[in-house]
């Protein structure tokens, strides 16, 4: 995954508004005036959302006559969550070691009878 293509993955999710209407295509394709219902916003103002959404590669919008249908591509979301899977080994294995280093502490600290605190 690029660097540019990451930006504007997470760039995109960094909005309220947009995760909301990605919540609600993750329940199946909708219409672009379905979509701003629930929204206290204009149409150009949710298409403008919808845009940087489909920039990110994140929605497909399409055109059947007068219906214009949004649906959500989740695969940039599949390409965001295997480039977090390098971090998140990386915090498992740290605080895994930090776990045995404070168990070895506790355990050493407790097999002389003394109390460390």
């Amino acid at each position: 995954m690029t660097p540019d293509r990451l930006d504007n993955i997470f760039s995109a999710l960094a909005d309220p508004t947009r995760r909301a209407i990605l919540a609600r295509l993750a329940l199946g394709t909708t219409s672009v005036t379905e979509l701003a219902e629930p929204f206290r916003m204009s149409g150009p103002a949710v298409s403008k959302h919808l845009k940087v959404l489909e920039r990110a590669g994140l929605i497909i919008r399409g055109r059947e006559a007068q219906w214009r249908p949004c649906s959500l591509d989740a695969a940039p979301l599949k390409e965001v969550r295997d480039w977090l899977e390098h971090y998140r080994r990386f915090w498992e294995t740290s605080f895994d070691r930090l776990e045995e280093y404070l168990q070895e502490v506790q355990t050493n600290g407790d097999s002389d009878g003394t109390d460390q605190r």
